[in-house]
């Protein structure tokens, strides 16, 4: 009979151990890895300098040194809406906002992505929130109230190809 209970309590007390030891080595979500902060850093600079793709790349470094870093999403949803990709846009200030529900300006951003897109009822709720976030005069509630006054920009409107055009390009 004692070795029956030595045995389970030595299995009960190495399972106590383990998930102990694993939840201790976690850091809280407020503590980044100072790699990836500066790695942002970096991408801000490169980003300052007009080097999108040289930002983009120490942004995706940056997320996988660690990938709770919210302010990484934020830019690569920045350089994204820059190159007029706001679908890509929306989709990184989503992983920002996965992270930071209440992020006013992932939501702002995320809220000018879909006025560009033109879902402005997603855009008028991501400015609801922002109100209930703020509750006084806040900056990113009235640049996303002015962006949906303006609505989406208007469509391109295609260019027939000049007939003559083509047929000297394909002359020598």
């Amino acid at each position: 009979m004692l070795m029956r209970s030595t045995t389970i309590s030595v299995a009960a007390a190495l399972l106590v151990l383990t998930v102990s030891t694993s939840l201790s080595a976690q850091r809280p979500d407020s503590q980044l890895e100072p790699r990836s902060v500066e790695l942002v850093r970096q991408a801000r600079s490169a980003q300052a300098a007009g080097n999108l793709g040289g930002a983009n790349d120490l942004l995706e470094s940056a997320l996988a040194v660690d990938p709770r870093n919210r302010e990484a999403f934020v830019l690569l949803a920045d350089i994204a809406r820059t190159q007029n990709l706001p679908g890509k846009a929306i989709r990184f200030y989503g992983e920002a906002l996965k992270l930071d529900p209440n992020d006013v300006i992932a939501l702002r951003g995320q809220g000018e992505a879909m006025v560009a897109k033109g879902a402005m009822t997603r855009a008028k709720d991501n400015l609801a929130k922002i109100k209930t976030i703020c509750k006084t005069g806040c900056v990113d509630a009235t640049t996303l109230a002015g962006t949906i006054a303006k609505g989406p920009p208007p469509t391109p409107t295609p260019v027939a190809a000049n007939d003559n055009t083509t047929k000297d390009a394909a002359k020598p």
